[in-house]
């Protein structure tokens, strides 16, 4: 059982990491305006379930899975580099109209895939949880079972905040006029254009 005072700081400290708009809250927040609500939860399925993965990953040892993963880290990180440009740049040259019975029309797996792609498109963020779920573990109890239950609270943090996200959002689209939803749409779309730049530069640490 993991000690109630350190859980109310790590679930804090959960709220402040996943609270902070990144490219995903930005798919989440473009799919809700574009397909309504629904659109935006099911984004936010596939970027659990994304998330969910890479808690395991970490649960079953970060390092040993680093040592085959590293050698094709460029490769991940440019392929996520452009997969989060060529989002946004769909993004900024939408036209801003808003279909409201897209959402009916729309399969839900591409959502979920999108979701699920934005959020792997990102190898920091595999390297942030590896970094970030540790901190809070028992060294002198088993750390898979404890990094799995950190794992499963990050990801509940993060669900409710996207999807207060994705609610605001699929609301709403119905009170913004084409050119302010085109406005969001651009200011989402520069956002993971500079996400894809800046994770193209990166080195490999």
């Amino acid at each position: 059982m993991i000690d109630p005072t350190i859980l109310i700081t790590y679930i804090a400290a959960c709220f402040l990491f996943s609270i902070v708009p990144g490219p995903s809250v930005s798919v989440v927040v473009a799919n809700a305006l574009g397909g309504g609500t629904r659109a935006g939860l099911l984004t936010i399925l596939g970027t659990e379930i994304s998330m969910f993965s890479m808690v395991l990953i970490v649960a079953l040892g970060l390092e040993a899975v680093m040592a085959v993963v590293a050698e094709a880290f460029t490769i991940i990180k440019l392929i996520g580099a452009g997969y989060l440009i060529w989002i946004g740049w769909k993004m900024l040259t939408s036209s801003g109209e808003l279909d409201l019975h897209a959402s009916r029309r729309m399969s839900a797996r591409r959502y979920i895939w999108q979701g699920a792609l934005v959020n792997w498109a990102n190898p920091k963020t595999l390297l942030f949880l590896g970094a970030f779920l540790p901190q809070f573990v028992d060294l002198n109890r088993p750390a898979f079972e404890q990094i799995m239950v950190l794992g499963l609270i990050v990801m509940a943090v993060a669900t409710v905040t996207d999807a207060l996200y994705a609610f605001a959002s699929g609301q709403a689209r119905h009170l913004l006029s084409a050119a302010r939803v085109r406005l969001v749409n651009r200011v989402s779309g520069a956002v993971l254009i500079c996400g894809g730049v800046w994770l193209a530069l990166q080195r490999r640490a």
